[in-house]
Parts: C-alpha cells; sequence; structure tokens
C-alpha cells in the first residue's frame, strides 16, 4: 500500500487577508498557517493600532506564543504584567487569562502568534471583518515571510 503524502503549502502575503475579530477595530490579524493548511498549529500576523489591544480571552487546549516584530507592549496574564518590545518572546500558559496592550502612542505593534492547538482560533479570524493591510504593514510582514 503507497501512502501519498501532501504537497506542502505555499501561502504569498498577497494571499493572506487581515480580520478584525468582533467590533474591535484595534487589531488585525491575519492567518498565516492553520488548519486550512492541515496544520493543527495556527500562525497569525497581529498588527495593534497606538494604544490598541485586544480584550480578554483564554485558550483553554493551548499555550500561545508571541514573537515581538516591532514595536512596545504590555502583558497582562492572570495576575502576571510584563512589557515587552522587539525580540521578546512571550508564551502564554493554556488557560491563562490575557491581553495585550500596544503602549506607544504613535506606532503600531507586530507580532507573529502561534498556538499549537488552534482550538477554532483561525475560524474565529477568518469569520470577522475584513481589515487590509496598508504598506507600513507589507514592509513588517515581508521581512517575516
Amino acid at each position: 500500500m503507497t501512502t501519498t503524502v501532501p504537497a506542502p503549502v505555499v501561502r504569498r502575503v498577497a494571499d493572506v487577508t487581515p480580520h478584525f475579530i468582533g467590533d474591535n477595530r484595534t487589531v488585525k490579524l491575519a492567518v498565516l498557517a492553520g488548519p486550512a493548511d492541515g496544520s493543527t498549529t495556527t500562525t497569525v500576523f497581529e498588527i495593534w493600532e497606538p494604544g490598541g489591544a485586544q480584550p480578554d480571552n483564554s485558550h483553554e487546549d493551548s499555550a500561545e506564543t508571541f514573537v515581538v516584530l516591532q514595536g512596545t507592549a504590555r502583558a497582562h496574564s492572570d495576575d502576571h504584567v510584563v512589557d515587552l518590545t522587539a525580540g521578546d518572546v512571550l508564551v502564554l500558559p493554556t488557560g491563562s487569562v490575557h491581553h495585550i496592550v500596544n503602549t506607544s502612542a504613535t506606532d503600531r505593534l507586530y507580532t507573529l502568534t502561534v498556538m499549537a492547538s488552534d482550538g477554532g482560533f483561525a475560524e474565529l479570524i477568518e469569520t470577522g471583518p475584513v481589515a487590509a493591510f496598508d504598506e507600513a504593514d507589507l514592509a513588517v510582514l515581508g521581512r517575516v515571510g
């Protein structure tokens, strides 16, 4: 019996669409890879507007890892608060109640976010209102991709 291995998936920046989650228009999220690509791990490019924040959220089945590409932030996780800057890696434990705030009044915050077990996160993002990348976003994403 021969097993067929699927071909690798390559996504181009032009094929990635950012979205907002619900009514929050201060954070754009773009799924770079996830279940639709055959992966249980989801990788997201996130963009916080100056002063932007997510609401408190939690993921019962996955730790969440943020790689700060550009900008400054303050991460709140349960009773813990940490400041972040470009080059930092933040790992939020499974089940933690957390949110991140862009602490800059003038500059965007950019992260790559990885969830080991998607738990519906990619679908939540991709069913939200469509957003758009601008030249600044594409310049950061182009350095990543």
